[in-house]
């Protein structure tokens, strides 16, 4: 893995395979920065410190920290031989339009703890130890098994999301139906949000009345439509920031924002910083 240390991190893969992995000497710490990629690291000893976001993580050995694309984390500290990491590009996630319809909820979960979640950490462990198995073999279709790794290994991490996600709504509550209608509904969004999109023209889409579709999706989401169209947005102009051939004022209306001053301030109160300040974090 070769990578420049500053606030983004360009992580150039070895082969074909849009995989790496790494363990022996390892950083024992690192500042802050993001990448467009998904990282995936053990903690094999206590000791380890993680920032993500605005949440510091002290992981205890056998659980599991994920990173989520264009995410800001930093690695506080780390005793020797103290993780082990794999690093994936975006563009797997990005090609399955079922896993990104989810992402929303999924990008919730950064702290698997091994305590709590015994079986489904171990089954992460198993299958990052063996993508690593794979990418040392001279198989010859390790890009192909690997990939088949690393979407069993997302398939897992959705399934326990959603299932919270139906915890939290409560089992009486939930509806597989109406569940399939809220997932339509994220879908339709998130290929829409960059246009003049509406909660009646959602609830047109997805065939339910605009009343109703609107208390389910509160429901379901936990977030009123509007927020949760300004959150999309926001992470689509966190991704056209990073193009510095972009103005922000171009980022904000590519993204579907209506004015620079409702961009700026729903930018502000999601991500903390400005959009100009936030553009600095990924140069």
């Amino acid at each position: 893995m070769a990578c420049k240390r500053e606030a983004r991190e360009i992580i150039n893969y070895p082969g074909t395979h849009g995989v790496c992995f790494t363990s022996k000497n390892s950083a024992s710490s690192y500042p802050v920065h993001w990448h467009n990629d998904v990282e995936l690291i053990i903690a094999l000893k206590n000791g380890v410190k993680f920032q993500i976001k605005d949440t510091t993580y002290s992981p205890e050995k056998g659980d599991i920290l994920v990173i989520w694309p264009r995410q800001l984390h930093e690695l506080i500290q780390a005793p020797k031989d103290g993780t082990e990491l794999i690093q994936f590009s975006i563009l797997l996630v990005e090609k399955h339009l079922d896993l990104m319809s989810v992402s929303k909820f999924v990008r919730e979960f950064n702290h698997l703890p091994c305590s709590d979640l015994p079986e489904l950490t171990s089954d992460i462990a198993d299958k990052i130890y063996q993508i690593k198995e794979e990418l040392s073999s001279d198989n010859l279709f390790t890009e192909t098994r690997c990939k088949i790794l690393i979407y069993e290994t997302l398939l897992m991490i959705a399934e326990y999301a959603m299932n919270e996600k139906k915890e939290q709504i409560g089992k009486a509550q939930f509806s597989d139906t109406t569940w399939h209608h809220i997932h339509n509904a994220c879908l339709f969004i998130m290929e829409h949000s960059g246009e003049n999109l509406t909660q009646a023209m959602v609830a047109t889409h997805v065939g339910l009345s605009p009343y109703y579709f609107s208390r389910i999706f509160r429901e379901y989401t936990h977030a009123t439509f509007p927020a949760y169209l300004s959150r999309v947005r926001v992470q689509t102009a966190i991704r056209l920031l990073a193009d510095k051939n972009l103005s922000i004022t171009e980022c904000a209306f590519t993204a579907g924002f209506q004015s620079t001053t409702a961009f700026n301030k729903v930018f502000h109160e999601i991500t903390g910083h400005s959009p100009r300040e936030y553009r600095k974090l990924l140069q």
